[in-house]
């Protein structure tokens, strides 16, 4: 390890603490064996680093190896707090009660969630974990913002012990309705969790109705507005917890910065010479997850290509499908599945110089997949739910010639920024059939027309005013920000909201 991540005390605390379930660095070995840290990509890190920086702030998470304890250190700026987690937890928080009981149930029970006590009991322990880590190092008044599903109990757990402290959440993924929460055995537990932060965050107005939706009918509270005025058990006033919409972005600036890189325009053009230079390159890029809806847009084309509406070699799809979690049996599954299908409509239409379906389980450089969006002409997302899916503001952004077609589906959170794409439901295969189609054959104009209003509104809404935002309404007063609270819940006089027209004046970024 290099010496300057041990020069660190525990001792140590600090104004300003983010906790995750992973770090913001990635440790790498050279060739000669020495092992160092790099800070990981990624739009949450890129968001948080500046503001980590100025307000000497430091960040609580598992480095990703299990049973290996580590000292806190300073990287690139970042004080970095490492939490150990065992092989038996990652066994049983990460991969058991967060991304099979949690990460189901909250995407609409695409598949069906297990309960197990033993998750159960490591989630507690670990989430227990984390906030003894944060309450050590964070200073007298700091602020915490804790980040995702994988941490809800952490909230409350800080407070208990730090009442001092100003607590935020953002939830990442979706909040289900009530109907589908209610399901969950520790139900009470996890909202209790949850409202220990001063402001929750979720991705979408309708996660954060759905949370409190969730608090007024299991937990009986009273809400007004959107806020929660949490009581303690001899039923005084603790503290108020609001719920807002905070959708987060993209680093707009520095995916145009790739796009207009002239090395990552050839590769552009090298990856169409690759395909045998379709007139249409559709494309999907997703992790390997069944809430991503890769079966649904391999369907409809296939069913495009059988009824002569598109032919291979006019079109082409490539379908990225970076692994992911490929030690839980449903996505080992779901792979299986996923390559017979491309395998069955590869074999029923390719031709000798064309591949209809070229699929790539891997992840890729940022760089090269800059370079894929450029080479894309229509993107599909296609997914059955989902927290925002940044890849569609990626494509935007990528596109700096405002060429291009988004298909997106509307149960993906980016759908309530990029209004100007054109909307699916996924489910309907017929409907995202005459989509692709739309897509393929629009007007070159039109497409310019749709692409430069939501390039506009992701180059004004990118990652750092995400954050920037969110910290602020963190920091008011809840009675100063009521009426602002209810607005961006409800979604009425958000200034962010597309527009309805094309404006007058854009400004590339």
């Amino acid at each position: 390890m290099s010496a300057s991540t041990q020069d660190q005390t525990p001792e140590q605390q600090f104004d300003f603490v983010v906790v995750a379930n992973r770090l913001p660095v990635d440790r790498v070995v050279n060739d000669d064996g020495e092992a160092s840290w790099k800070r990981s990509p990624g739009g949450l890190v890129t968001a948080l680093a500046p503001v980590m920086t100025a307000a000497d702030g430091a960040w609580v998470g598992w480095h990703g190896a299990p049973d290996e304890q580590l000292e806190p250190f300073e990287n690139d700026g970042i004080q970095i707090v490492p939490v150990e987690l065992t092989q038996k937890e990652v066994s049983l928080y990460y991969e058991g009660f967060s991304n099979s009981t949690l990460w189901p149930l909250y995407h609409d029970v695409i598949v069906t969630p297990e309960y197990h006590r033993t998750w159960w009991d490591s989630y507690r322990r670990v989430n227990q974990r984390f906030a003894d880590a944060t309450a050590a190092v964070a200073a007298e008044g700091a602020t915490v913002w804790v980040q995702d599903y994988q941490l809800q109990l952490v909230p409350k757990m800080l407070r208990a012990a730090r009442p001092d402290l100003r607590i935020g959440f953002f939830n990442h993924i979706p909040f289900p309705p009530v109907e589908i929460f209610a399901q969950l055995p520790w139900r009470h537990r996890v909202l209790e969790g949850l409202l220990g932060a001063d402001l929750i965050g979720f991705q979408r107005a309708s996660d954060a109705s759905n949370f409190m939706g969730a608090v007024r009918r299991i937990l009986g509270y009273t809400i007004r507005g959107q806020q929660v005025h949490v009581q303690d058990e001899e039923g005084r006033l603790t503290h108020i917890s609001r719920a807002e919409a905070h959708p987060i972005s993209i680093d707009a600036e520095t995916v145009a910065k790739l796009a207009n890189d002239p090395k990552v325009q050839a590769r552009a053009k090298e990856i169409r010479r690759g395909l045998g230079n379709p007139d249409v390159v559709l494309l999907g890029v997703d992790r390997l997850d069944y809430t991503k809806g890769i079966g649904h847009r391999l369907k409809a084309f296939d069913e495009l290509l059988e009824d002569g509406r598109l032919e291979v070699g006019e079109a082409t799809l490539v379908q990225v499908a970076s692994p992911s979690r490929e030690r839980v049996e449903k996505y080992k599954e779901l792979r299986d599945e996923i390559e017979l299908t491309v395998g069955r409509i590869n074999g029923e239409h390719d031709t000798m110089s064309h591949t209809a379906v070229r699929y790539l389980h891997h992840s890729y450089p940022f760089e090269e997949m800059v370079a894929l969006y450029l080479a894309s002409d229509v993107m599909l997302i296609t997914a059955l739910r989902d927290g925002m899916n940044l890849v569609a503001k990626e494509f935007v952004a990528a596109h700096v010639d405002s060429r291009g077609a988004l298909i997106l589906s509307e149960f993906a959170g980016a759908a309530d920024q990029l209004k100007h794409a054109l909307l699916v439901n996924p489910h309907d295969i017929d409907a995202l059939k005459e989509r692709i189609i739309e897509a393929v054959r629009m007007p070159r104009t039109e497409a310019q027309r749709r692409m430069r209003i939501m390039r506009r509104q992701i180059s004004t809404n990118d990652v750092s005013r995400w954050s920037r935002r969110f910290l602020k309404s963190l920091s008011a007063d809840p009675a100063d920000s009521a009426h602002r609270t209810e607005n961006r819940t409800t979604g009425a006089g958000d200034r962010d909201q597309e527009p309805d027209t094309e404006p007058d004046v854009h400004q590339e970024r």
